[in-house]
C-alpha cells in the first residue's frame, strides 16, 4: 500500500486535530510532511513530536523561539511567519488540508493549488473572498479541490457532474445554531460563551459564532456557487436542527439524493483524506430509529439577516463577497472580545458593505486591497459603536 504524505495548515484547530486523529489511526497509509499553526505553539510542539513532520511552522513570529526550543533534538525544522506558511504549502506533499481560519488561509492555500496538489478545503473564506480567481488557479494548475465543510462534502458525494443538466437545485442544510428558536430581543443579550456552544458540532470559536448568526450558511451559499456548476437561484437553504442530513441534491425527475451521517467532522475529513477511496472513521454510526424524527424549516431572514446579506453580496458580485467576509471576521473578533453585542455583528457587516463601493476584482492584489479596506472600515464602525 502506498503511503500518502500529508500537510496540515491549521493543525491545532478542530479540523487539524480531527485530521491528525485519522492519520494516527492509519499509520500505514499516511505520513505527515508539514504542520502549521497560528499561535498555539504548545499544541504544535506536541503534535510535531508525535507525528514527526519535516517542518513545523508557527504563524505568530513571537512564538518562534518557543517552537525551536520545544523541538530541540527532534531534527524537525522550525519556521515562523506568513511566508513560512506559504513555503510549507509548497512542499511536495501528496495531500494538503487547508484548515487555516479566515482570509489568512488564502495565500498558503493558493500556493498548494499552484503546485497542482490535492487540496482538502476546510477554509470557506478562500472561495468567498476570491472564488473566481481561486477556481481559475485550480483549472490552470490541474489541482484537485475537495470540499471538507460537511455540507459541500455531502453535495460533492451526490452531485452527478456527468449529468449537470439534470440537476434542479442543491439544498444546503443548516443546524440553526444555538439561537434557532430565540427571539431577536433575547439574542441581543447573548454572550460569547453562549454563542460558541453549538448544539451539535464541536468547532472553533469563529465558525461557532458564524453558525450562531447563520453567517456560515451565507458564506457556504457563496462557496457552493464556486464549487459546483450551478446558478445562485439553484441553491436553497433549509434549517435542519438534527444535523443528520448534511445536504441534498434534487434532480429534474423529482429524486432527491441526500448524504447523511452523525454530526462528526471526521466523516467528511476521512472522505477527503483517502479520496477517491473510502476509509474507516471512528464516528458514531447513524441510528435513524434512535434519532426518530428529522425536521426541516425555512430560515428566518429577520432574526438571521446574514443569509440574505450573503445572497445579495453574491448577486452584486465583484468585491462585495470579499467585503462581506472581511467585515464579518472583524465583527466576530470584536464580539468575542465583548466589544460589541451579538446583533451588532450583522449590523457592522451591513454598514461596511454600504460604505464601500463595489468594483471588479481583476487580480489577487485587488482582493487583498479590498480585504484591507473592508477591515479598516469595519473597525471604524465598531469604534463608533463603543
Amino acid at each position: 500500500m502506498t503511503t500518502r504524505s500529508v500537510t496540515i495548515l491549521g493543525s491545532t484547530g478542530s479540523i487539524g486535530t480531527n485530521t491528525l486523529d485519522l492519520v494516527r489511526r492509519h499509520p500505514d497509509r499516511f505520513s505527515v510532511m508539514a504542520l502549521t499553526a497560528n499561535r498555539n505553539v504548545d499544541k504544535l510542539i506536541e503534535q510535531a513530536r508525535a507525528f514527526r513532520p519535516e517542518i513545523a511552522v508557527i504563524g505568530d513570529e513571537s512564538h518562534y523561539q518557543e517552537l525551536v526550543d520545544g523541538l530541540q533534538g527532534t531534527g524537525i525544522e522550525a519556521a515562523s511567519g506568513e511566508q513560512a506558511l506559504v513555503d510549507a504549502a509548497t512542499l511536495p506533499s501528496d495531500w494538503l488540508m487547508g484548515g487555516i481560519v479566515g482570509a489568512a488561509g488564502l495565500r498558503p492555500t493558493l500556493a498548494a493549488i499552484r503546485r497542482g496538489a490535492i487540496v482538502a478545503l476546510a477554509n470557506k473564506e478562500c472561495l468567498v473572498c476570491a472564488g473566481e480567481l481561486v477556481m481559475e488557479e485550480v483549472r490552470t494548475h490541474g489541482a484537485t479541490l475537495l470540499p471538507v465543510d460537511s455540507e459541500h462534502n455531502a453535495i460533492f458525494q451526490v452531485f452527478d457532474r456527468a449529468a449537470v443538466d439534470s440537476i434542479r437545485r442543491i439544498i444546503l442544510t443548516a443546524s440553526g445554531g444555538p439561537f434557532r428558536t430565540m427571539s431577536k430581543s433575547d439574542m441581543a443579550a447573548v454572550t460569547p460563551d453562549q454563542a460558541v456552544a453549538h448544539p451539535n458540532w464541536k468547532m472553533g470559536a469563529k465558525i461557532s459564532v458564524d453558525s450562531a448568526t447563520m453567517m456560515n450558511k451565507g458564506l457556504e451559499y457563496i462557496e457552493a456557487f464556486h464549487l459546483f456548476p450551478i446558478e445562485p437561484e439553484q441553491i436553497d437553504i433549509l434549517v435542519h436542527p438534527q444535523s443528520v442530513v448534511h445536504s441534498m441534491v434534487e434532480y429534474q425527475d423529482g429524486s432527491v439524493l441526500a448524504q447523511m451521517g452523525s454530526p462528526d467532522m471526521r466523516t467528511p475529513i476521512a472522505y477527503s483524506l483517502n479520496w477517491p477511496k473510502r476509509m474507516d472513521a471512528p464516528v458514531e454510526r447513524l441510528d435513524l430509529a434512535k434519532v426518530g424524527t428529522l425536521t426541516f424549516e425555512e430560515p428566518d431572514p429577520d432574526r438571521f439577516p446574514a443569509i440574505p446579506m450573503a445572497q445579495d453580496a453574491l448577486a452584486a458580485g465583484g468585491s462585495a463577497p470579499t467585503v462581506l467576509n472581511a467585515a464579518n471576521e472583524i465583527a466576530v473578533h470584536a464580539f468575542l472580545e465583548k466589544r460589541i453585542g451579538f446583533l451588532d455583528i450583522c449590523d457592522v457587516v451591513a454598514e461596511t458593505l454600504a460604505r464601500i463601493p463595489g468594483r471588479a476584482l481583476a487580480s489577487l492584489d485587488d482582493v487583498y486591497d479590498v480585504d484591507r479596506e473592508a477591515r479598516d472600515v469595519a473597525d471604524s464602525v465598531i469604534q463608533r459603536l463603543n
